[in-house]
């Protein structure tokens, strides 16, 4: 068999399959699968129909197993995987940063207890993070991009943030009170996980590792191509500055998102299991990267 061999029997597997694969509309994921959506990463015959939609709506259409690609929430994923796999490709993993808790006031940890906190969805690891930080607070559940909004308008008393909001609070006159990956690597030593591309696991061994290689082409190839990848992604910035941007996406697209690596996923099995061992998730979580 020549070396070339895997390859073509993995195309022939593949050429004609429709596989839907589910981002949110944000510049990280953007520039993610830039490589993708533009036709520059071969695709061995496989149409991927992109869909768009905010991670929490996602989160429950993943509950419900429409996609077989999707982005989701590391806190989503332990309800998924009796179905769902996680790729080992496109984690977005906050290394001393992560989802941001704001006020209108310079409140502190103690100020939390008992007020009403506008988060992103019940099933965001912004929301799990919160709740191992503190688990007394009222949850508004609120669209990510209306947090601020929220807050400022008073009808949540602070908001957790996600996505473009983490750098943009301090320009509406937002305060920080925790910076939930910040906080999570106080208490562990680990980033904190976010987010992560699952694949159904009726696609097959082979389907899925076709497809895991494919988005982790598209990975590399928006990080060796970064401005076209960036012009790409400025369409999702939601009104940042290009330097903003390309801040955000370094966040959250890097080394890491290549790989989860041995530290990101003792990551992943840190944050499930507190989140186990605290109640929040009813456990126990049987963790599958689709190596």
């Amino acid at each position: 068999m020549t070396a070339s061999a895997p390859h073509s029997a993995a195309r022939q597997h593949a050429a004609g399959r429709v596989i839907h694969l589910a981002h949110s509309p944000d510049s990280d994921d953007a520039f993610m699968f830039y490589g993708l959506a533009t036709g520059n990463v071969g695709t061995d015959g496989i149409q991927y129909v992109h869909e768009l939609q905010d991670i929490e709506t996602l989160n429950q259409r993943a509950r419900r197993a429409e996609l077989e690609v999707t982005a989701v929430s590391i806190h989503a994923y332990a309800y998924l995987t009796d179905r769902y796999a996680l790729l080992p490709h496109g984690g977005s993993i906050g290394d001393r940063y992560g989802p941001r808790l704001v006020a209108r006031q310079a409140w502190t940890r103690r100020d939390v207890r008992g007020r009403r906190v506008a988060i992103p969805g019940p099933l965001t690891t912004a929301y799990l993070a919160l709740r191992l930080y503190e688990p007394d607070f009222i949850p508004v559940p609120t669209p990510f991009d209306e947090i601020e909004a929220a807050v400022l308008s008073g009808e949540a008393e602070l908001g957790l943030l996600i996505h473009e909001g983490q750098l943009t609070y301090a320009d509406q006159g937002l305060h920080l009170v925790a910076d939930m990956g910040e906080w999570w690597y106080e208490e562990t030593g680990l980033p904190l996980p976010l987010g992560g591309n699952v694949i159904r696991k009726d696609l097959g061994p082979e389907l899925m590792a076709t497809v895991s290689r494919h988005l982790k082409e598209s990975i590399a190839y928006g990080l060796a191509h970064r401005d076209a990848a960036l012009d790409h992604a400025m369409r999702y910035a939601r009104g940042l500055a290009r330097r903003k941007a390309d801040t955000f996406i370094g966040m959250y697209v890097n080394e890491s998102t290549l790989d989860y690596g041995e530290r990101g996923r003792a990551a992943v099995h840190e944050l499930i299991g507190r989140g186990v061992s605290s109640g929040i998730i009813p456990g126990p979580v049987q963790i599958e990267f689709a190596d």
